[in-house]
Parts: C-alpha cells; sequence; structure tokens
C-alpha cells in the first residue's frame, strides 16, 4: 500500500508539473495584457507587470471594433456548431440503424476523407462557395465544415450501442423514423452530443485558415482574423492585442469550464478511450 501510495504521488507530481509548464504561456499572455508598451518591450522581460495598467482593454475596445469581432465568432460558432449536431446526428443514425448495401462502405469512404487536408481541397471548396454567392459571407465560413467525419464517427459509435430492440418497439407503437430518431435516439446519443459539441466549438471559435480565405472585408472579421491582422500591420500596439487575446480566450474556457464534466462522460462511453 504504501508502495502504491509513493507511485501515486509522483505520478500526480508529475502530472502537476506537466500542467503548470502549458499553462505558463497563457499565463504570460494575461500578465502581459496589464503591462504598458515599454513594459512589454523591456529586456530582459519581467513576468509580473510593474505596474498594473487596466485601461489596456479599456483603450482596445475604444481602438478596434472588438464587440463586432467577438458577435462574428460567436456567430459563426453556435450556428456552425448546431448544424454539425444536426447533419451528423442525422447521418450516424442512417449509418448506424439503417441496414442498406453499401452502409459499411460509405462510412469507410467517409472516415477516408480525414486523411485529406484541408490545403488540397480548399481552392475547389472556395470556387463552389463563390458560384453560389456565399464568398466573403459568414456563411461562407459556417456551410462547408458543416458536416465532419470525425462527428459522424463519434456518434456513430455511441448509436451502436443502443439497443435495436427499442427501436423496433417504437416502430411497433406507431413511430415514424423522425419521431425515433429526434424523440429516442437524441436524448440516449447526449453524452456522444456534448462531445462533439465542444469539439466543433473548438474547431469553429479557433479557426483562421478558412475564415482568411473567404472574408475579405473587415465587417465579416472573426476575433482570429482581426487579431493576426492587427499583429501584421506596422507598428503593433501589442498591449492592446493581448488584451483583446486574453477576452477571445474568457468565452471558449468559460464554455469548456462549464461543458467539461460532460465531455469526460461522453469520452468515456463514446469508443474515443484508449
Amino acid at each position: 500500500m504504501k508502495r502504491g501510495g509513493s507511485i501515486t504521488f509522483w505520478v500526480y507530481l508529475l502530472l502537476g508539473m506537466g500542467a503548470t509548464l502549458m499553462f505558463l504561456p497563457v499565463l504570460w499572455v494575461v500578465l502581459s495584457s496589464f503591462k504598458g508598451l515599454e513594459e512589454i518591450y523591456r529586456i530582459p522581460p519581467t513576468f509580473f507587470p510593474k505596474r498594473w495598467i487596466f485601461t489596456n482593454y479599456t483603450g482596445a475596445l475604444k481602438q478596434f471594433p472588438f464587440l463586432l469581432y467577438l458577435w462574428n465568432s460567436v456567430f459563426v460558432t453556435c450556428t456552425a456548431t448546431a448544424l454539425t449536431l444536426l447533419i451528423n446526428s442525422m447521418a450516424a443514425f442512417a449509418l448506424s440503424k439503417y441496414h442498406f448495401p453499401g452502409r459499411n462502405g460509405i462510412f469507410l469512404v467517409m472516415l477516408g476523407t480525414l486523411m485529406i487536408p484541408l490545403q488540397v481541397i480548399m481552392l475547389p471548396v472556395y470556387l463552389v462557395i463563390a458560384r453560389l454567392g456565399l464568398a466573403n459571407t459568414l456563411w461562407g465560413i459556417i456551410i462547408p465544415p458543416a458536416a465532419t467525419p470525425t462527428g459522424v464517427f463519434i456518434l456513430r459509435q455511441y448509436m451502436l450501442t443502443i439497443s435495436d430492440e427499442l427501436i423496433d418497439a417504437a416502430k411497433i407503437d406507431g413511430a415514424r423514423d423522425f419521431r425515433i430518431y429526434a424523440q429516442i435516439v437524441l436524448p440516449l446519443t447526449a453524452p456522444a452530443l456534448a462531445v462533439l459539441t465542444v469539439f466543433s466549438i473548438m474547431w469553429r471559435w479557433n479557426d483562421f485558415l478558412w475564415p482568411l480565405i473567404v472574408i475579405n472585408q473587415e465587417k465579416f472579421f472573426t476575433i482570429q482574423l482581426a487579431l493576426a491582422r492587427f499583429r501584421g500591420e506596422l507598428v503593433v500596439d501589442w498591449h492592446y492585442v493581448l488584451a483583446m487575446t486574453v477576452m477571445s480566450i474568457l468565452p471558449i474556457t468559460f464554455v469548456f469550464a462549464f461543458l467539461q464534466r460532460y465531455l469526460v462522460q461522453g469520452i468515456a462511453s463514446t469508443g474515443l478511450k484508449g
């Protein structure tokens, strides 16, 4: 018992040290957002601000239309996540509960698309978006990545664990397919949906490459595009950029903290654990 307790202590110690090292860059950004521009450029650098400047945040809000960028990111993230949950859950329901020729082949081909990088398909996808008149719009960011093979895989694997007898009983009671999907399968798939929700929010909120391709007007900029733009100008107001960075981190941090319990439960029950 003592030996096992000692091993557990060292494991937790190593994990704690690793977590601290991973959190240090985030802590550096947060602390630097309260520094003046001169202190940010100071060599050797200071870890804690010598003089706390809270006006960096109000100055960033005045100098940049941060609330516009925030609204664009929130709209894109929420709408894309809702579409992802709807489309992927319907596809997963068909691939797990319907029996038709080629079902497994379709699923394998869908998984095979995970090996195709975005750089290979982004030009033809952009041409399709442009032909549809969705270039330089928020919907051009939202629609193309709405259906994801990863999401279909997560939900399908979980739906396979739902008993077919339960669905057969619902059909005997007169329930049609959409009612079975909406009122029986989806509630039972809640843990997997929570996992996909967290993943989708992180993907959409942090996405940079695809919005960079689709958007060229500032009024449609997401937070990631705005931060990259201000970092790329000749004179960079790093104290404002760091303040905007911290404000962009807060929403996704709150979402992850709120859904963390559901994320752990979902991963433990969707076959994603090793």
